[in-house]
């Protein structure tokens, strides 16, 4: 375990922040001597996969930082068409979906170029055009942080939502996964209807496309309007889509009949947040050396040398804005500490 360690390179946002304990688990064995370890238990703590997702506050973290490194992929079984892998909880969640899709195992392939770590996936229950980390999810292995016990959640148990589950509502800091299972498909039917992606593949002529069309559409996309994290700090999507009902979307419709928004459970419509932003002229704009993204406004960037402070002060101006302006509150999808 070592003091006062920088996190400058391990989180996206490249802020300047300094942990004052700091470990590194490279085996998940490695965790049971990590909670028995008195700072671990005395201890604020913050488990840490690649940093994409969280906005540190301030320049200093009273605290324990522990950054998960694991490795490891495995093939279970496979049953039918069905393929059955564990992926340690450190492996880049990018890399694992291109060798996957490399395999000609379908499943993943709209999840292509996602930041992050595997282990960090299913708290967040990433998504992308119209897939869901819970759409491949078997199961994943856990350590209870209290009684160090290994503890399986199914996907029920961890009772998934809209970019959240249970380890990000009532047992928030209460485990620390190890392994995730995935159940992947030799044969899958692709999931190509999603707007910007169907466009995509069209314009390209691609009528039937293969899981590497659909991933290499992916990623020709997001980089097309994302920026990277190692130009410009950011940590992708700042905010929810939020979710109204379709009685105020009919309002808003008949005020501004561009508004963006999908169909989702029975009443309620999902909003797009980066039209809600850019119409409320957030796009591009900064505040000192925080701002959004000039291309993809739903990206808070850090435009260099930004502190946790400015860069949420920007978000929480253009989230009044939106209140002001439609009566609507977006959520932070990123983690604040």
């Amino acid at each position: 375990m070592d003091r006062y360690v920088t996190l400058d390179k391990y989180n996206t946002f490249g802020l300047h922040v300094t942990a004052s304990f700091f470990s590194i688990i490279k085996d998940a064995d490695e965790v049971f001597d990590l909670i028995k370890d008195s700072v671990f238990k005395e201890e604020k703590r913050l488990i840490l996969g690649a940093g994409s997702n969280v906005l540190f506050l301030d320049d200093f973290f009273n605290g324990l930082v522990v950054r998960i490194e694991t490795k490891g992929k495995t093939i279970l079984r496979e049953m039918g068409n069905n393929v059955y892998i564990r992926v340690a909880a450190g492996e880049s969640w990018a890399g694992f979906v291109e060798e996957m899709v490399k395999e000609g195992y379908g499943g993943l392939e709209n999840l292509s170029l996602i930041p992050g770590t595997v282990g960090a996936a299913p708290i967040q229950n990433i998504g992308a055009y119209g897939t869901e980390l819970k759409d491949v999810f078997y199961q994943l292995t856990a350590v209870d942080l209290t009684t160090g016990e290994k503890v399986f959640f199914n996907k029920d148990e961890c009772e998934f939502g809209y970019r959240t589950s249970v380890f990000k509502t009532r047992l928030r800091d209460h485990y620390l996964i190890t392994h995730v299972d995935f159940r992947l498909n030799k044969q899958p039917v692709l999931d190509f209807k999603y707007g910007v992606l169907f466009q995509y593949l069209y314009e390209k002529g691609i009528v039937n496309p293969t899981i590497n069309d659909v991933s290499k559409a992916v990623i020709a996309i997001r980089n097309s309007k994302l920026p990277d994290p190692a130009q410009l700090g950011n940590a992708g999507s700042f905010f929810k889509n939020p979710v109204i009902h379709n009685l105020l979307f009919q309002n808003l419709q008949r005020e501004f009949p561009d508004i963006v928004g999908h169909p989702d459970v029975k009443d309620f419509t999902k909003v797009s947040a980066a039209w809600l932003i850019e119409k409320t002229n957030w796009k591009g704009r900064r505040v000192g050396n925080a701002g959004f993204h000039d291309k993809q406004c739903l990206v808070l960037v850090n435009h260099g040398n930004a502190t946790g402070r400015e860069l949420f002060l920007a978000a929480m101006m253009a989230k009044q804005s939106v209140i002001e302006e439609f009566g609507i509150e977006l959520e932070m999808e990123v983690n604040i500490v």
